[in-house]
């Protein structure tokens, strides 16, 4: 497995984005060592808010609820997935596996050794985060979920076939997707720090091949990976909120289900943001964090 680092000079000077970074290495299955970047923001013994990101985006899209969070004196930790951001990016799209960022993941985790975890995940973010919920619910004290789920093998919408057909070829990610995902216009300076990890289109191997990994074909082979860990979510018992953007089109409906499934989302303060689109953080940043502020009082 070869291993490309985007240069830190690509991240220097971005808006609104000051953050010093932090890394981890988690060793591959193959042997290769992954380095994988997060923000940490706030006392290392405070009880942490984990903050994990989907496709294309990284802890970028964080950058407006980081200090507001930090400020209730909670430990903010926004990483970046395999692929994505500061972290490391294997270069072929076949070395990303649904069961490979999994493992990645619950690698980082157990390195971290994080606890009491309240955790707020989309879209990507959230189908890994929810499963590292499944795989160690011990370690999260409650969950947010925003514009996101977890795909079971249950079919493909036309949508779905469309987007994961064209992805299949793709060598380059079709970057003007991003912004169609969110109401919220951003700078031109905004559009270049989400870019920024990608110096050229040989970085974007694990961006283009996101997509293939989503579990809807009932063939797809994470789709047993996400049905254990559907099945162990429905054990979950600690809070469990969703939060999610009327214009996403991408999770609709996940929401209710996820309400429906999980115990611990049974009484929660359920919340839909009219104006919001897929990258609610971009569209609906404060609201979120006052949703968040609410929901770190709730046992």
């Amino acid at each position: 497995m070869e291993i490309l680092r985007t240069p830190d000079t690509r991240f220097e000077n971005l808006p609104d984005y000051a953050f010093a970074p932090s890394y981890t290495v988690v060793r591959d299955a193959s042997g290769v060592d992954i380095r994988i970047h997060h923000v940490d923001v706030g006392p290392k013994d405070a009880q942490p808010i984990l903050l994990i990101h989907g496709n294309p985006t990284w802890a970028y899209l964080y950058r407006k609820m980081i200090p507001q969070l930090a400020a209730t004196g909670r430990r903010v930790i926004a990483v970046d997935l395999v692929g994505c951001g500061r972290s490391d990016k294997p270069s072929k799209k076949s070395d990303y596996t649904l069961a490979r960022h999994y493992d990645w993941m619950s690698k980082w985790l157990e390195a971290m050794d994080l606890s009491n975890i309240t955790l707020f995940c989309q879209d990507w973010g959230g189908t890994i985060g929810l499963y590292l919920v499944s795989k160690y619910p011990d370690r999260f004290d409650r969950v947010i979920a925003s514009n996101t789920g977890l795909p079971l093998g249950e079919g493909e919408s036309e949508f779905m076939k469309m987007w994961v057909g064209m992805m299949r070829q793709a060598t380059q990610f079709p970057w003007p997707v991003l912004q169609q995902g969110m109401t919220a216009k951003l700078s031109e300076a905004e559009l270049a720090a989400y870019h920024a990890p990608f110096p050229s289109p040989e970085y974007e191997a694990g961006i283009c091949e996101f997509p293939v990994l989503i579990a809807v074909q009932t063939d797809n082979p994470g789709a047993p990976l996400n049905r254990e860990a559907w099945a162990r979510l429905a054990e979950f018992r600690k809070p469990f909120l969703t939060i999610f953007g009327d214009l996403d089109p991408v999770a609709r409906g996940w929401d209710k289900r996820a309400q429906g499934h999980i115990p611990g989302a049974k009484g929660q303060a359920h919340h839909n943001i009219a104006h919001a689109n897929h990258f609610i953080q971009e569209d609906a940043p404060q609201e979120l964090v006052d949703h968040i502020i609410r929901f770190l009082g709730v046992q």
